[in-house]
């Protein structure tokens, strides 16, 4: 192991001891760091230059998507700040280097809350058309799993790490624990998805406890983000939805709803778990019912009285 090696691994267990960051985060920095340190292999961290920086994000510009290399040079930045804290480096080689570059606005994508009943319908009428209780027990799993998704928005990382002391349904909350160990607590607001998370909860009792998360497989371990993803390709499959839909879909419909209906954007903010009321700003763009009602409404032109002046 070389000396950046070294240093950087003395970075990333500071990152997760010290600055207490999670696993992805962890992850993401490993590996945007690892690929800086291979392409300049050649240079000591302490002749690492404005000049050499510059050429690595010009490149990296050729390479990636704006939001892509714009969290490369985040995680380079934060390594740098930490050399300067340690006095590894002199100078931080960053304070020369003024990165602006336009990131566009890719807006969310939303379920249709027409295609959203037929999702729910499938896997309800799947359950109880199921030849087998090996069926049965799946599908009323994937239902609990559909509903929560809809009825929270939460992100399917937390819905996933859920544990059971996080699910009150007497009180009819769920403890979440977001990006940045931020907790947030949601309120379950509808009967029916009390009900079967209910229903879920006694069936599954066996696997939850030997697993200590919520959401189990019939084996008795924790549900992967993935065996979800398959879950909703499978029913969508069932449905003949074409539209590829993800679980991420799920909280972009949640907010979007949400908006539509009239609710205060801070509120949705604090649902969603966002840190900034900017990002929760990008479902104003894609509330398009609320916009229709608003121009059918509010728009000067259904005022102008056109045909009565050309009938004088």
């Amino acid at each position: 192991m070389n000396q950046s090696q070294k240093t950087l691994e003395q970075y990333l267990n500071y990152c997760q001891f010290q600055k207490r960051l999670d696993h992805k985060t962890l992850k993401a920095y490993r590996i945007d760091l690892n690929q800086f340190f291979l392409w300049n292999s050649q240079k000591s961290i302490e002749c690492i230059t404005s000049e050499l920086l510059e050429s690595y994000i010009a490149q990296l510009h050729q390479q990636y998507k704006p939001k892509t290399v714009k969290r490369k040079i985040a995680s380079l930045k934060a390594l740098f700040h930490y050399l300067e804290y340690k006095e590894i480096i002199d100078r931080n080689p960053f304070n020369k280097i003024r990165v602006k570059f336009r990131e566009p606005v890719i807006l969310p994508k939303t379920i249709p809350l027409h295609t959203m009943e037929t999702f729910l319908a499938t896997i309800y009428a799947h359950r109880s058309t199921a030849k087998t209780q090996y069926q049965k027990r799946n599908a009323l799993r994937d239902i609990a799993v559909a509903e929560l998704l809809f009825a929270t928005g939460v992100r399917i990382s937390e819905l996933c790490s859920l544990k059971p002391s996080d699910v009150n349904l007497v009180d009819r909350t769920i403890l979440i624990y977001g990006k940045g160990s931020k907790e947030r607590c949601m309120q379950l607001g509808n009967v029916d998805v009390v009900n079967i998370l209910n229903e879920y909860k006694q069936e599954f009792s066996k696997e939850i406890r030997d697993c200590q998360h919520f959401f189990a497989t019939q084996s008795g371990k924790p549900l992967s983000e993935q065996t979800v993803r398959r879950m909703i390709n499978k029913y969508c499959s069932l449905a003949s939805i074409e539209m590829h839909i993800t679980p991420h879909m799920f909280r972009h419909t949640f907010a979007t709803s949400l908006l539509e209906a009239d609710v205060d954007i801070r509120y949705i903010q604090e649902m969603l778990g966002h840190s900034s009321i900017n990002i929760t700003e990008i479902y104003t763009h894609v509330a398009t019912a609320k916009q229709r009602d608003i121009l059918a409404t509010k728009h000067p032109r259904k005022r102008l009285k056109v045909c009565e002046l050309l009938d004088r």
